[in-house]
This record gives C-alpha cells, structure tokens and sequence, in this order.
C-alpha cells in the first residue's frame, strides 16, 4: 500500500531533498511538492492526500495557519530546522516531527509510523461499521446494525435479536426504526422489524430467518418485496 503524499516547503532545495526520499520510499506515493500553502490547499481540494511532509516557517501562510484553514486533516510530518515548535507541533496531532537535515533512518522510521496509523484507523473503520448503543439491564451495549436479524415488540419493552444474543430494551418500536437505515430494515408488521440482509425466503404470510417465521402484515409484503427488489 501507499500514502498519497504532498510536501510544502519554501525552499527549493530542502522540497527536491524530501521529494527525492519520497520517490525512493516504496510505501509512498508524492502527488505533488510546493513552495506555499495556497498551492497545497489548491491539490488538496482535488486529489486525496494521506500525508503531508510540512515546513512551519513560510512566508504569508506559516505551516500552522494552512493546518488551521484545512477542512479535514491528513497525517502530519513536520518538517524543520528549529526544535523549539515541536511541543507546538504535537498539539496539532502531528505523526512526527523531523528536523533537519534529515537522516535516512530518521525518515523511515517517521513513515513506518505513518503507515502503521493509517493501517490501524482503516482496520478499524472496517471492525466498526454502522451501529447503534442500547441499553439493556443498566448496561450501555454497542450492537452492530448489520448483526441484527430482527426487533420485536414485547410489551413495554423490544427485543433486539442479533446473530450472538438478545437483548430487552425499554423503547417503543416507531423509537427504534428511526435509529435503522431503511434500506436495510422494514417494519412487516406491528410487532417486528426485521433486517432484509437474514430474510431466506417468504411467503404471503412468514418472512424467514433461519428457524423462525416471522408474520407478515397483509399491508406491509408490499415494502417487503419493494426493500428485496422482487417481483
């Protein structure tokens, strides 16, 4: 895998020294290098940057204030020759702080860590998909949406039935199904809401998941077969 990466830094002759180290990283891939802020900002509103390689001491707009005007935050590697803004620096969240001149070794090992956080954040976007918090027995729990098979109605309470466990949860069930997304759960009837993703098979009166026969209300197959896309 690579970072895209951009490097911003007034002087001509410390970008030519980073993009060369960049071209030479086989995890890194440089969009592009430039001499002010105002440049970086105009490729990043076009093209996706996972890491920027930043100067903080630029004429106009300081690596500070661009970081300041960015809408959305790539990873940052600061680079300087002044030691006095790291602390500065890590207040802005910064992945590494490199000064210069730089070692090769230095470099790496900046970009390892790179590399490792965007690993680790894009592992866990994918362990975190869409869910919802509940709350059961006194107890806070993170359900995953797309774990859930069914909700049901159970007097004052529904019933939360995912493929590990169920749960009871004070609520009503017009509360719950604003919290679902309606391209995946359908109300089929007064008492159940279920997740098209677990149906098997249905018929004009049970919709299947697994063992269990789930009723249909007569008015409610229509969303039914509209939410499967069958005829």
């Amino acid at each position: 895998m690579k970072l895209n990466c951009v490097v911003v830094d007034d002087s001509s002759i410390q970008r030519m020294i980073i993009a060369k180290l960049v071209n030479n990283h086989p995890n890194l891939h440089l969009v592009g290098d430039f001499s002010n802020a105002i440049e970086a900002r105009s490729c990043m509103s076009i093209h996706d940057v996972d890491l920027i390689f930043l100067d903080i001491e630029m004429p106009v707009i300081n690596g500070f204030d661009f970081l300041d005007g960015l809408k959305t935050k790539p990873q940052i590697i600061f680079i300087t020759s002044k030691a006095e803004y790291a602390m500065k620096a890590f207040d802005y969240d910064a992945t590494d702080y490199l000064q210069k001149p730089i070692a090769i070794d230095r470099f790496n090992a900046s970009v390892k860590r790179a590399v490792d956080i965007h690993l680790y954040k894009n592992d866990n976007k994918e362990e975190e998909g869409e869910h919802i918090f509940i709350k059961s027995n006194l107890k806070k729990l993170k359900v995953f949406t797309s774990k859930i098979k069914w909700i049901e109605a159970f007097g004052d309470y529904v019933r939360v039935v995912t493929e590990e466990d169920s749960n009871l949860v004070l609520s009503t069930m017009k509360s719950f199904e604003k919290d679902l997304s309606k391209k995946k759960f359908v109300r089929v009837h007064k008492s159940y809401i279920i997740n098209i993703d677990k149906v098997e098979r249905f018929n004009s009166k049970f919709a299947e998941i697994g063992t269990t026969k789930i009723p249909l209300s007569r008015n409610k197959k229509e969303d039914l077969v509209k939410a499967l896309a069958v005829e």
